[in-house]
């Protein structure tokens, strides 16, 4: 709080914005400033309101100690003035005592005589107010299952009694119900009484996040695997980081424990590590700390304990050495309770979860499941060739010459071979092979500068695979191998020119004018060499067409077709005079590419088909996986999907089986996810999208793997699968160098919008509302991209209005229309004014016409803004969608006969229904809608009967008879009505 309230309003007014925030330090803080504001102002009202308040944060915020010290100024108010206690205030006291049993149960210091001596006060002022004491008995419960006491009676005096108006609400009464015959071993009634809070019929603050955590292992021993994985993460996400559900926490940890997802247990705890440091409740403390210490025990258990763990700030801590920290603490904690309580209640507890097996071995529980491996990955070292085909030869002098002679080939079983090399050459007591076929050792050391080089291409990292590749071509020189030095220098080249420009606006293009120098210069180092044999020639003819296609790629210029296609020629006429098959098919692949990138999919999909059943007979056989890839992407664009399938699938079938890394795996799941789209098998797709993400992520391609996992959080989202879209965004907006700020910051912006629209769409809108506003605010400095902010900005604008919020909402929507000026949005805008327009009305009637018009007056210049710019909207006309919503907000209003006028127009701007269904449908609802206007709140039946006549004979006679069913019942109601 940043300047005291200077009156009682603007005290109120505080207090209804600190009831916004999260429970938590920054809320408790203000809390207690306002309490103290209060003060001064010498009222009792408002300073019962600021306590009240300050009550709330305590206990929400996992404080119990301090929340019974206010409960008690609030009670003495009340016995110094009760009549300044209307009813709510009175109900507000009244139930927080409640509040007060929970909090002294909940420290082990309250002797247990004082326990029962706050119930028996409990229980005289509920007397002497004439309130039902059922509400007493259900504390009396509590602390005797608490207690470990046999629990028998006091359930029964608390179940049986009828719920009064100031009884727990009903999905705190069912858990605690639930619990009671969790504790007596009985699983399945336990879910039975559970049943309405996890489908969601009953809820509460804490509800039903506090049952699902409890409902977790019962769910799974009863054999639910797929509720629970579904409940988890609906579950997890109501209580992270929530100092007052730590316990919560707790068991969503145990339950990754006891699942095979200790990596997933590992990753919620450090994203709940503020729990180390809130959590002030020991009963809170002893809960979290016990489910931390069956995940950490798990993890130990499985010989990772040196793994890395979010623990207490202050240090860094190892699975081990945390889980010895945490035992020490709960077990102090347990034993306080212990001795307080007189019983050994708290001990057995502990004990009987640590004793707990895992009951099932593995349950995936999110779209990105994820290994021990994955937490804590080792420090980046080149990744570990593919075994090859055969066994590799023991000595060196026969391994270079193995390698020398793949490589010869193309095979790709020479990278395996060169990395046993890089290894042995690395060695302190590796000794050359004296042998005039090996050559000397600058010549092994040009061969494995080469690699590398080939290697940091396949990354993409141009720049530095230009320097290896000079750095060989002088080491062959050195060695005496001219010839490849020449094919080195010409891989130098082709690599420079691919080399990003620092200007990304102009990227294509220079990359355009690199290639296009590129080429001569490749031609002029292959004429001036001589004598080169003729795997080598063919190597550098194969550069010289890879210029000409990458610059064909680069600008899609047709006019550069002809040179790739002569130069193809070239390579596929010497390569055959020279019997070099894998240069043979790689020529034909290169055709057939060429064929796809001109636009001659018909052609190239011919020489593909004939390609891959020449490589099924005659090899070489690493060709056919990259043959295959090509062949599905041209079936698919050819309308093909059913046999794009087939192919791709083969393709990853055969790169799978491979001992050579001879196809990009994650290109390969990527087409797949997108031909699974085609075949309507979205689920399918989204598994290859999560593989294909996963694969770039461990080749260290992170951007391209944030983008894939970002396509499979949006599906996921279309899918409904809202939940399982959510977890997979927390994963990866968890991950180090995102929360360092080193990732893209558009790509990370985008992620965290589609968790917004997901937890939208999960109707989480109080989370959602924030994450909208914190990236509005966030994308109004991209002055680079105002169109991006404007579509942010609208978005948050509408999420404001359903909070109610219009004069926030109006703010954010004229930054959106100012953003909308420099870089047009013309739909997400309009519908924003749209929506806004029509939230207003609805909510606020009469009250709210003037502001909600003048949204659709802003719509209406966005409207007139695209006609004038030729812009044509993906659904619906903006014209007359703003036709319509001028008669809905005008209805809302009251001011039926200008919304009849508007509808009316509305239906002029639709024409006929037509053929399609959605337009009938549009149509018929704005035909309904007017009936309403003419028929209902205008009393004009036999107009509005005459055009539900008129509509319904239209919308039959096209065969929509399910749109023209709502018009004839509103008929039928009008004709009773008369």
């Amino acid at each position: 709080m940043q300047t005291p309230p200077q009156t009682t309003d603007e005290l109120f007014e505080a207090l209804r914005e600190n009831d916004r925030l999260p429970y938590g330090r920054t809320r408790t803080v203000t809390a207690e400033e306002l309490a103290e504001a209060a003060e001064l102002f010498g009222e009792p009202v408002p300073l019962i309101h600021a306590l009240l308040e300050l009550q709330e944060a305590y206990t929400y915020g996992a404080e119990p100690r301090k929340s019974p010290v206010v409960f008690a100024r609030l009670l003495n108010l009340f016995d110094e003035q009760p009549d300044v206690f209307d009813d709510r205030l009175r109900h507000q006291l009244f139930w927080r005592f409640k509040w007060v049993a929970g909090a002294l149960r909940s420290l082990p210091e309250i002797p247990l005589a004082s326990l029962r001596q706050w119930l028996t006060e409990m229980r005289d002022r509920y007397e002497k107010a004439g309130l039902d004491l059922q509400p007493y008995y259900g504390q009396v419960y509590k602390l005797a299952a608490h207690l470990g006491e046999d629990t028998a009676l006091a359930y029964e005096l608390w179940a049986g009694r009828a719920r009064g108006l100031l009884s727990d609400c009903e999905a705190c009464e069912t858990c605690t119900r639930a619990l009671h015959h969790l504790d007596a071993g009985d699983d399945e009634r336990a879910l039975r009484v559970w049943e309405p809070v996890l489908a969601g019929k009953e809820s509460c603050q804490e509800e039903p996040a506090r049952s699902v955590s409890y409902a977790l292992l019962p769910l799974l021993r009863t054999g639910r695997a797929d509720e629970a994985r579904r409940l988890h993460l609906a579950g997890y996400r109501a209580c992270r980081r929530n100092p007052s559900m730590a316990g919560e926490v707790g068991r969503h940890l145990e339950f990754c424990a006891l699942t095979g997802n200790e990596a997933r247990g590992l990753e919620l705890l450090a994203e709940n590590r503020n729990l180390f440091d809130e959590v002030d409740s020991p009963l809170e403390q002893l809960d979290a700390l016990t489910g931390i210490e069956v995940l950490l025990a798990r993890v130990e258990g499985l010989g990772r304990g040196e793994l890395p763990a979010a623990g207490y700030p202050g240090r860094g801590w190892t699975v081990t050495t945390l889980r010895a920290e945490v035992a020490k603490r709960a077990d102090d904690l347990a034993a306080r309770f212990d001795a307080r309580n007189g019983t050994a209640e708290h001990a057995g507890r502990r004990r009987e979860r640590l004793g707990r097996a895992p009951l099932l071995e593995s349950l995936e529980l999110t779209l990105r499941p994820r290994a021990l491996e994955d937490v804590a990955p080792a420090p980046a070292a080149p990744a570990p060739a593919p075994a090859p085909a055969e066994a590799l030869p023991e000595s060196p002098a026969d391994l270079i010459r193995r390698a020398r002679e793949l490589d010869e080939q193309g095979d790709p079983d020479a990278h395996a071979c060169w990395a046993r090399l890089r290894d042995l050459v690395a060695a302190r007591d590796y000794v050359h092979p004296d042998d005039p076929d090996v050559g000397p050792l600058v010549r092994l050391r040009a061969d494995l500068l080469d690699e590398e080089a080939t290697l940091a291409e396949r990354k993409d990292a141009y720049a530095d695979a230009a320097a290896l590749y000079e750095e060989a071509a002088g080491l062959y020189e050195d060695a005496g191998t001219p010839g490849l030095a020449v094919l080195a220098r010409a891989s130098a080249v082709l690599a420079a020119a691919q080399t990003p420009s620092e200007d990304p606006g102009r990227e294509a293009d220079a990359q355009a004018a690199a290639l296009t120098e590129a080429h001569p210069a490749l031609v002029r180092l292959h004429e001036e060499a001589s004598g080169l044999a003729p795997y080598l020639e063919a190597r550098l003819l194969r550069l010289r067409v890879s210029a000409l296609g990458l610059r064909l790629q680069a600008t899609g210029d047709r006019e550069h077709v002809a040179s790739v296609f002569a130069e193809t020629e070239l390579l596929h006429e010497f390569a055959t005079r020279h019997a070099l098959p894998g240069q043979v098919a790689g020529a034909r692949l290169l055709r057939a590419t060429t064929h796809a990138m001109s636009g001659d999919l018909p052609t190239a999909l011919a020489e593909t088909e004939t390609l891959v059943g020449s490589l099924r007979a005659d090899g070489p056989a690493w060709h056919l996986p990259r043959a295959l890839s090509l062949l599905g992407k041209l079936q698919l664009g050819l309308g093909d999907p059913q046999a794009a399938h087939a192919s791709l699938s083969e393709g990853l079938r055969l790169a799978a089986e491979s001992p050579a890394d001879t196809v990009d795996a994650a290109t390969l799941h990527g087409d797949l996810a997108q031909t699974c789209l085609h075949l309507g098998r979205p689920d399918e797709a989204l598994r290859h999208l999560t593989r294909s993400a996963e694969l770039d992520l461990r080749a260290g391609d992170r951007t391209e793997a944030f983008c894939t996992y970002g396509n499979a959080a949006q599906l996921s989202l279309d899918l409904g699968r809202i939940e399982d879209c959510i977890a997979l965004l927390d994963s990866l907006l968890a991950e180090p160098d995102v929360v360092a700020g080193e990732l893209n910051d558009r790509l990370v912006a985008q992620l965290r919008l589609t968790r917004a629209r997901a937890l939208h769409a999960g109707e989480d809108l109080k989370a959602a509302t924030a994450e909208y506003v914190a990236l509005a605010a966030e994308s109004a400095g991209w002055d680079d991209d105002p169109g991006s902010h404007a579509l942010i900005a609208a978005e948050t604008s509408v999420l404001l209005g359903e909070a109610g919020e219009f004069g926030r909402a109006r703010e954010a929507v004229d930054q959106a229309l100012a953003a909308h000026a420099r870089d047009p949005r013309f739909e997400p805008v309009s519908n924003a004014l749209r929506e806004l327009a029509r939230l207003q009305a609805h909510r606020q009637g009469p009250e709210g016409l003037a502001g909600a018009r003048a949204f659709l007056d802003d719509a209406g210049r966005v409207a007139d803004e695209a006609r004038a710019a030729g812009f044509e909207a993906q659904g619906r006309s903006l014209d007359s969608a703003l036709a319509y919503e001028h008669g809905r907000v005008n209805a809302y209003g009251g001011a039926y006969e200008e919304a009849l006028a508007a509808l009316e127009k509305a239906l002029g701007l639709l024409g006929e229904p037509g053929e399609d269904p959605e337009r009938a449908a549009e149509w018929a609802e704005c035909a309904r809608l007017a009936a309403v206007m003419e028929g209902v709140y205008l009393e004009r039946r036999p107009a509005a009967l005459g055009r539900l006549g008129a509509a319904v004979e239209r919308l039959t006679a096209l065969g929509h008879d399910e749109p023209a069913e709502p018009l004839t019942e509103l008929a039928e109601r009008l004709r009773d009505e008369e």
